[in-house]
């Protein structure tokens, strides 16, 4: 099985990130200009201080009869949210994220800084195509074609 990094050297590292003190308004123009679920918030050095996805925007600002416009991404983010690291193995993302209930985890490096953001999507993409290898070459090898 793979490890976070193999899914970062196809998808890449870049993330969308968004301060604190941003409003939920501006959060919620990102995800639809980049066509995403969710922003990691960070702060000055790019530390993960928490997420926010469209989960949270349905449970902490719809629900609760919030303005997005008046709403700051600080009262409704989800803090200290988990993240991995990119030598942590895909299994145990995909573990993570079932037990947890979550869909996105922030890559952080050995400093805690982010580098990269995996989603369930990722983690079931990666795992698809490692399977299709699989079978890919253990039919090869029943046919006498793997080399």
């Amino acid at each position: 099985m793979g490890k976070v990094r193999n899914i970062l050297q196809v998808k890449g590292h870049a993330v969308y990130s968004i301060k604190p003190d941003n409003t939920v308004y501006e959060a919620l123009q990102q995800l639809v200009d980049h066509n995403i679920g969710a922003l990691t918030v960070t702060d000055d050095q790019n530390n993960v201080l928490g997420i926010f996805s469209e989960r949270d925007y349905a449970r902490r600002v719809m629900l609760k009869g919030r303005t997005s416009k008046e709403t700051l991404i600080r009262e409704i983010m989800t803090e200290n949210p988990f993240t991995v690291s990119e030598e942590d193995s895909i299994e145990a993302c995909m573990e993570l994220m079932t037990d947890k209930h979550i869909r996105h985890l922030p890559v952080i490096d050995d400093k805690n800084r982010l580098i990269g953001l995996i989603s369930i999507g990722d983690v079931v993409k990666y795992i698809i195509d490692d399977q299709r290898q699989i079978i890919n070459s253990l039919e090869g090898y029943i046919k006498g074609t793997h080399i």
